[in-house]
């Protein structure tokens, strides 16, 4: 994983990128209008636009394809900015390569097939041209990376990620759960990589993309990508997650781009860095703690379902020798391994009671 030979985009786009654009190119007009807003705002540094748009279902609006293309050749020249698109296949790489488009992203739903990935990869052979990708739709980090080195082993060497979140049917807040601590991994692996968050398909909604973005930020991601309509209640596609031009100039103005969290100012270098890797490893373990009380939901329906009883002693006496075992070999105490699975117990007791007593769930809270 660590042979990619990461180099910067080489763009001139300098740090905190922000990229924005609509969801989908929909009409010239519409085009015309955002130009006419991001005129006024130096600090967009690349226009995005969805051309060819992959659906769950058939007979949603799927994108103009080649038609909008000489479209966003006119924001290039009026902006003087890079235009980037989104590809899923070798004939999209080839229309967007002769209408000089400047940068390719791989979406979410190509990232998770590795034959789309590398019908993409063959096409870029020889050409030297930045190519940014998405995380896959479920949380898989090899899947990521394996894409990041598709493209790299055809000789691009100007790459960056897109972190734009991962499914999960039981998450209420988010449209994607950002699982934070998946980025961080990537990061820690690939160093020198570049990671743009996209907080519009994370958040899914528009009054929840500035705390997405200012998290993001505070995790140290090196830009945002932000879908961007002049009129979002008219989108034709995902029109609940876009803002207007207004609202994006809004949240530009207001939030604090910043190179990493800092709480003292006069500490040590390296012990800001260290009291940084408990930062994302506390998330990591929240982000656990979570998916595994969502498991035991599941468990504590199932009991009522099957009319069994909530707490089963031999599974519980299981879990806590077995669990205190495993933390005493990696080097913690015996006292405080007893004391978080007891914890975790409790709680795990709690949620099912209320599965049982059918009663909704409270929302999880991890203090």
């Amino acid at each position: 994983m660590k042979t990619l030979k990461m180099k910067n985009w080489g763009l001139g786009l300098g740090k905190h990128v922000i990229i924005a654009g609509p969801c989908s190119v929909e009409t010239e007009k519409q085009i015309d209008d955002l130009c006419n807003s991001f005129e006024r705002e130096p600090q967009i540094g690349m226009f995005r636009a969805g051309i060819w748009k992959p659906r769950t279902r058939p007979g949603n609006f799927e994108g103009l394809g080649h038609q909008a293309l000489p479209w966003l050749q006119k924001v290039k020249n009026r902006l003087n900015i890079p235009v980037c698109v989104e590809v899923a296949k070798a004939a999209h790489v080839e229309s967007a390569l002769k209408h000089g488009i400047d940068v390719l992203w791989i979406g979410a739903r190509t990232t998770v097939n590795p034959f789309s990935v590398q019908e993409i990869a063959d096409s870029l052979q020889g050409v030297d041209i930045p190519v940014m990708v998405k995380n896959p739709i479920n949380p898989d980090l090899a899947l990521w990376i394996g894409a990041l080195e598709r493209m790299n082993k055809v000789g691009i060497n100007k790459l960056a990620a897109i972190h734009r979140g991962f499914a999960d049917p039981y998450d209420k807040i988010y449209r994607n759960k950002p699982n934070w601590n998946l980025a961080m991994q990537l990061k820690l692996e690939l160093p020198d990589l570049e990671i743009i968050n996209d907080p519009s398909h994370i958040a899914g909604k528009s009054e929840m993309i500035f705390d997405v973005a200012q998290r993001a930020l505070n995790f140290g991601m090196d830009g945002l990508m932000i879908e961007t309509h002049p009129n979002p209640e008219a989108a034709w596609s995902d029109a609940r997650q876009q803002l207007n031009p207004e609202q994006l100039l809004t949240i530009l103005k207001e939030i604090s781009f910043r190179e990493r969290i800092d709480f003292e100012n006069q500490i040590p270098e390296n012990l800001k860095e260290m009291r940084e890797s408990i930062d994302h490893i506390d998330q990591k373990l929240i982000d656990l703690l979570s998916d595994r009380f969502h498991l035991i939901d599941q468990v504590g329906a199932y009991k009522k379902a099957h009319d069994l009883s909530v707490f089963q002693g031999g599974r519980w006496q299981d879990v806590l020798d077995s669990r205190t075992k495993l933390g005493i070999k990696k080097d913690m105490s015996e006292k405080f391994m007893k004391s978080l699975l007891i914890a975790i117990h409790d709680e795990s007791i709690k949620r099912q009671e209320k599965q049982i007593a059918n009663e909704a769930v409270e929302p999880l809270t991890i203090i």
